[in-house]
Formats: structure tokens, C-alpha cells, sequence
């Protein structure tokens, strides 16, 4: 689920902010270590899951740096670990060191999740809310599908170029990524209702999985089943679709 990996940031030079250190792998610190020298004062985190922030804690014994980032929600998904000496602010400009960072909620994916956009450079750094290639799977109950598309607006009305995703290449023209993106999710919304509306049989969670996303591979069918039940309780909560003993339908306006 993770691609090619998740990807570490350093940014700086004669002091180093680490931005996501990953899952805690020896090697991977080992890395970290040789390319920041004796030069990390600050490690940042996008978020809590397991694949991004675990390293944050050894890496921080190591190198006496400061933890900064969101605590962990209590969604048994996160890395409980995890515990920030600072708590970035929507909207607060980090200075570290020649680096300044602005900080950016965007609760979607998972509840903590922050952005940072490195002003001069009009890059924006975006952990799992925007990714290289495909859309992010959204984990109720703490991830919220109103919430990530509403967090896909806000990120439209920042001053950047280009996407330095979790997971994957940067990508250039940052705003059509997020326009491309915003239309994908509603794509997505759209034909859950078209395939509630069609189907004879009661739809269950599970045979609805299999009809709205009959376009991705089965074995990311367990995965999507998730980002299908938010969708769902989006829709549920704007009065478009009920549940009721497991089974869903459109209600008609």
C-alpha cells in the first residue's frame, strides 16, 4: 500500500528538518543519519500512521531533535508512540533555522493530517493527502470524506507549484493535481449513487465494493471497501442515502 515507499523530506543545511522519518527501520535511520550529518534539529510529521511517523521517536533519542506534528488519534491505526514537542497550529509559520514551513490542517485521511508548504519554492508537502498517481484510501471513522474534500479546497487556495507527495514523484502543476483529484472523489460519489440506484438485490457494503469499483483490481477491493463506506457516510450525513441493518439505499428527494 505504500508504492515505492514513503517518502522522507531533509530540508535545510547548516540546521535539517526531517520531514515524515517513516516506519522505524535501522537502515532507513542509518540513511537519515549520513545525509543530515550532525545537522537534524527537527523532525515533522504529516500524520500518525504506521508507515510515516514510527522512526520520529528514535530518530529524535538519536539526534536530540524536536518532535513537531499532530498527536495520534484513537483509532488503533496510528503510531501511539508518537508524542509531539510542539503542535503546529492551521496556518502557523515554523521557522527552522533558514527554513520556514506554513502549516496546513487537512483532516481527510486521517484526522491529524498536516500539509507544509515551503513558501519560496512553491512546493507543498502533502503526506497522504495527495498522492502520486491515485487517490488516497479514507479509514472511518477517524479518516472523513467530507472533511478530505473540503481539505482539497482549502489546499486550492494556497500559492504553490508543485506536490511533494507521501508516496511517489513530485509532481508539477499542483493545482490541476487537486482539481483532477476533487474530480475523481466526485466521480466516484457519483456512481455509488447510480450503482445504489440500480441494484435490485439489497446493496450491502461488500457487493457495493464490488460495482463501484469494478475498474480497480480485486486484491484492492479490502482497501476501497473503506474509502466506499466513507463516501457512503458522507452522503448519509447530507440526507442523500440511509443504512439500515447493514443495507443501503438512496433516499429520494
Amino acid at each position: 500500500m505504500t508504492g515505492p515507499g514513503t517518502n522522507t523530506y531533509l530540508l535545510g543545511v547548516r540546521e535539517v528538518a526531517v520531514l515524515d522519518p517513516g516506519p522505524d527501520d535501522a537502515n532507513h535511520m542509518h540513511s537519515i543519519l549520513a545525509a543530515g550529518k550532525q545537522s537534524i534539529r527537527w523532525i515533522i510529521v504529516t500524520h500518525t500512521h504506521r508507515d510515516h511517523s514510527p522512526l520520529a521517536a528514535a530518530l529524535a533519542r538519536s539526534t536530540g531533535a524536536r518532535l513537531i506534528g499532530l498527536p495520534p488519534p484513537a483509532d488503533g491505526r496510528q503510531d501511539e508512540r508518537f508524542q509531539p514537542d510542539e503542535l503546529p497550529r492551521d496556518g502557523q509559520k515554523l521557522v527552522l533555522g533558514a527554513t520556514a514551513l506554513v502549516a496546513i490542517h487537512t483532516p481527510g485521511h486521517a484526522s491529524n493530517c498536516v500539509c507544509y508548504l515551503l513558501e519560496p519554492e512553491r512546493l507543498l508537502f502533502t503526506g497522504d493527502h495527495v498522492l502520486g498517481g491515485l487517490s488516497p484510501v479514507i479509514l472511518p471513522p477517524d479518516g472523513d470524506m467530507a472533511a478530505y474534500m473540503h481539505s482539497l479546497d482549502k489546499l486550492g487556495g494556497y500559492d504553490f507549484d508543485r506536490i511533494a507527495p507521501g508516496h511517489g514523484d513530485v509532481m508539477g502543476q499542483g493545482k490541476k493535481v487537486l482539481e483532477m483529484l476533487y474530480a475523481h472523489r466526485t466521480a466516484r460519489e457519483d456512481k455509488v449513487l447510480r450503482c445504489l440506484s440500480s441494484r435490485i438485490a439489497a446493496p450491502t457494503l461488500d457487493s457495493l465494493t464490488a460495482d463501484v469499483y469494478d475498474d480497480v483490481p480485486v486484491e484492492r477491493h479490502p482497501w476501497a471497501r473503506f474509502t466506499l463506506e466513507a463516501h457512503l457516510i458522507k452522503l448519509a450525513r447530507e440526507g442523500r442515502v440511509s443504512e439500515h441493518n447493514g443495507v443501503w439505499r438512496v433516499l429520494r428527494g
